[in-house]
């Protein structure tokens, strides 16, 4: 499996923001442009941008669309983005909007049915199912509403129901934003138990040393917070991949 970079920004009001462990009162700005990062990632040669409204998912009637539709207009590569999208019209507006994969997160776990129609109608390869989850007693179970809740349903059985997804995005919430190095052992197991899924890897990546441990186990590795503190840099991460 060829492993590729995703670069990662998280917005809200139109700011680059970053959330510990998803807590919005736990919340690192930015002074970027949002617009002129993503333009600095796409020069480094990347194939993916991952965008997050965080003021969508909180609020539906606040979800930045204009903005969204602003970015992949001015962008030439392929932008995903995902941020509490619910209803078939949102999904229908991202993709209008220039947007080449929408990320459906808690909806897979609460409509598991409409979740499908949405796999169904616009093509597994433009869905990505994002299945945010927390280790408890070493059980892996999904999180909803902004991370907000943890649900019932437990991920690798969440994933036995979904046959016929492709992509998914997985993030261990106990390390987003930590910067305390990827959940390794849930992707290697995620890779053994469903090698036909194409996994996008997210949350705590801190160091080159993650980037070596997932290659070939993930498709995609999503950097935020580390790219932004200049950890390391795109180049050196697929320097990483290609020589690992």
């Amino acid at each position: 499996m060829q492993t590729q970079i995703i670069p990662a920004l998280d917005l809200i009001d139109g700011k680059i923001v970053r959330l510990y462990k998803g807590d919005y009162t736990k919340k690192q700005e930015y002074s970027f442009d949002p617009l002129a990062k993503f333009q600095e990632y796409e020069a480094q040669g990347i194939a993916w941008l991952h965008l997050v409204d965080l003021s969508g998912a909180k609020d539906p009637s606040k979800r930045q669309l204009k903005l969204i539709e602003n970015l992949a207009s001015k962008i030439k590569v392929n932008l995903q983005v995902g941020g509490g999208i619910r209803t078939k019209d949102e999904v229908k507006a991202l993709f209008d909007s220039g947007v080449k994969r929408v990320v459906i997160g808690s909806l897979a776990v609460k409509n598991k049915a409409f979740t499908q129609d949405l796999l169904n109608e616009f093509g597994v390869e433009n869905i990505v199912l994002a299945l945010d989850s927390i280790c408890v007693k070493d059980e892996f179970f999904v999180a909803v509403d902004a991370w907000s809740k943890t649900s019932d349903e437990k991920l690798f059985e969440l994933l036995n129901f979904y046959k016929n997804v492709k992509h998914i995005l997985c993030t261990d919430i106990s390390k987003d934003g930590t910067m305390s190095g990827a959940n390794i052992t849930l992707y290697k197991t995620l890779h053994e138990k469903f090698p036909h899924l194409q996994t996008q890897a997210s949350g705590g990546v801190a160091s080159l040393e993650d980037f070596k441990k997932l290659n070939g186990i993930v498709s995609g590795i999503i950097v935020g917070k580390a790219l932004l503190d200049k950890e390391f840099s795109i180049k050196e991460a697929k320097e990483c991949l290609q020589n690992a």
